[in-house]
């Protein structure tokens, strides 16, 4: 059936239609049909052959193409993927059960909604008891501290001659640490004399007699708290712990110990702060995150083994398990547990549309008709606490950040990247084939061009760089678990589990981070002082006068500079000023037969640029000469 014609078109020829029967007549006569004057042309005229590129392809090249090509698209028909449970009587029993003591919809919901009441209930008592800490006798309320707190701040940070983290001695401070303290580290380099520090524990100093007595024992002002605390037997790592340190002014000769798997620094001079631990005030508040665990792992498997909606589960996981890490395993680094509380609510919406997404999308093709509730529960649920308690499983991996710096700085970091990427790719294979079974490579395919297309154009932003935060690896390879198998069940868990810690614990960071961002307090690649050799004046046989050493540096200082800060012992003594015509630095020898560390770093207004490597006044009167480069 043809269209009819308009009533605009009545005095029009008629449209004569062909098939394919009737061509060969019509070609015929074709030479009869009639053309008006203006139509006609003297040229001879030639069909043009159309362009076809792939002729200039090799004919073998084109095989090849399209035999990968009909590769790729997978068996025809497709092959979805199914999971057959193991022992299936067994892991149907739950749902048997719910089903036969509550086969209304009405009753589940009820029972649903009592489960979510007494989830909540039970954590949230034995969070409060966690959370908050009742007073030390004697001493009141203790302060909740972080795991890398100190007494003393970086650089010039306490000002000329520390005044700005004084009081030195005698006075005490209460303090509450969390758990997992013992694994915190430097990441970049510390100058502890003429030492540099990184990747350790910033503990220096320990016990200084052989029975190793809390009474003789004192660490630099400049040592994490709580490290320190676990180093000297305080409090434990695994449930943290209350005290009372008191401030013990100047010490000297900070011993290096080995204890409870910490190697503290040691520190042959002097320092004006330091500190111990008052025996007898360890009180016995504890970080209750491994109660809670138990509190969260137990409702999660038993919402796990009685549920079959996709929907339901995935909501339930995702909700236990981001407060748990964002109040419990892994919190923000705060000291107000308040602000704790509204950062968790605040970054819990913009993760849920996320995680919606991702359910839509991929997850719930995953679980859609999967009754293998125990293999879903070891697989699935057992992956995603495994992604989540990150900060105890995938921290354990010597790779703290995905830097070109921090990867070649860090011991070990090169072998664990390489073998980190040969298992990735191992898996990606694997999950490909799985994908082309079921005839969705190509899409997937396409998918992630997308996704490497925006990396190469992000990396390609100047002045930026480029940083693959765990939530974002897990957002970008979860694409690749959506079938029913169980390593994808394991996966997707685990990928899961990595997006519920990195949004948690550090938010929605940057994928472009400014380099001062990925910095911290690393250098600053600035300009460096020259320091003339000094003039020492040892003194030996003038007991009147102490022995001295004086530096001296070229003026007019360069450009963007007006002072140099000078550090001894890695306490600012001296900030001198163009302008006011301090050309040199005299220093009394405070205490003999102990060395003394003098660095160097020129200054723009009050900030300071990087400071030298130590030079060395040894204790029988030499001057050791500083290395090159920054501290």
């Amino acid at each position: 059936m043809t269209p009819r014609p308009g009533n605009e078109d009545e005095e029009a020829p008629p449209q004569i239609y062909y098939d394919d029967e009737n061509a060969s007549v019509h070609s015929d006569n074709a030479d009869a049909v009639l053309v008006h004057g203006s139509e006609a042309s003297d040229e001879e005229t030639f069909p043009q052959e159309p362009y076809h590129a792939h002729k200039y392809i090799p004919t073998r090249l084109q095989r090849a193409w399209k035999a990968t090509a009909t590769w790729v698209k997978g068996p025809q028909p497709p092959r979805p993927w199914k999971i057959h449970p193991i022992f299936p009587r067994i892991q149907t029993a739950p749902i048997q059960f719910l089903n036969n003591y509550f086969p209304k919809r009405k009753h589940k919901i009820t029972l649903l909604v009592f489960f979510y009441f007494c989830w909540f209930l039970s954590f949230a008592l034995v969070l409060h008891r966690s959370a908050f800490a009742a007073d030390i006798p004697g001493h009141g309320s203790p302060v909740r501290i972080r795991c890398n707190d100190r007494l003393w701040s970086d650089g010039n940070g306490c000002g000329l001659n520390g005044d700005l983290c004084r009081p030195f001695d005698g006075t005490t401070m209460t303090f509450r640490c969390p758990a997992n303290c013992k694994r915190i580290q430097v990441l970049n380099p510390h100058a502890v004399g003429d030492q540099e520090v990184s990747y350790k524990p910033l503990v220096i100093g320990g016990p200084t007699d052989e029975e190793e007595t809390l009474k003789n024992t004192y660490y630099r002002g400049d040592s994490f708290i709580c490290g320190a605390a676990i180093h000297a037997d305080f409090i434990n790592d695994q449930s943290g712990g209350c005290g009372v340190l008191s401030f013990v002014g100047e010490r000297t000769n900070y011993p290096s110990v080995n204890r409870k798997h910490i190697t503290s620094i040691g520190f042959d001079s002097y320092f004006p702060k330091s500190f111990t631990f008052l025996g007898g005030t360890a009180s016995k508040c504890r970080d209750l995150r491994w109660p809670l665990f138990a509190v969260s792992l137990t409702f999660t498997i038993l919402m796990s083994l009685f549920t079959t909606s996709p929907a339901v589960f995935f909501s339930s996981m995702f909700l236990g398990i981001f407060f748990h890490v964002a109040l419990a395993s892994d919190p923000p680094n705060l000291t107000d547990y308040y602000a704790i509380v509204s950062i968790a609510l605040g970054r819990f919406l913009p993760a849920s549309f996320c995680m919606f997404a991702v359910h839509h999308f991929f997850v719930r093709r995953t679980l859609h008709g999967l009754h293998a509730q125990v293999e879903k529960t070891v697989l699935w649920l057992g992956g995603c606490w495994v992604g989540a308690l990150n900060n105890y499983t995938f921290d354990k991996i010597p790779i703290e950040r995905l830097t070109p710096h921090d990867i070649k700085q860090q011991p070990g970091a090169v072998p664990a990247l390489i073998i980190i990427v040969l298992l990735l790719l191992c898996i990606a294979i694997g999950q490909a084939w799985c994908l082309r079974v079921e005839g969705r490579l190509p899409q997937y395919l396409k998918i992630y061009g997308i996704y490497i297309a925006l990396i190469l154009v992000l990396v390609a932003v100047p002045k930026m760089n480029v940083r693959i935060h765990h939530y974002i690896l897990g957002l970008l390879l979860v694409a690749g678990t959506s079938m029913q198998t169980r390593p994808s069940l394991l996966f997707q868990g685990i990928l899961v589990g990595l997006f519920i810690n990195g949004i948690a614990r550090w938010g929605f960071d940057s994928i472009l981070q400014t380099p001062a961002e990925l910095r911290g307090d690393a250098q600053l690649g600035t300009l460096l002082p020259m320091i003339t050799a000094p003039i020492i004046h040892n003194n030996l046989h003038r007991h009147k006068l102490r022995p001295n050493i004086t530096f001296e540096w070229e003026y007019p200082l360069p450009k963007h500079y007006d002072g140099l800060s000078v550090l001894v012992n890695d306490v600012e003594r001296f900030r001198g000023y163009e302008d006011a015509g301090l050309h040199s630095f005299t220093w009394e020898r405070h205490m003999d037969d102990v060395p003394e560390y003098f660095r160097f770093a020129y200054m723009a207004g009050s900030v300071r640029g990087d400071y030298t490597k130590a030079g060395t006044w040894r204790s029988d009167g030499g001057w050791t000469e500083m290395e090159s480069g920054p501290s």
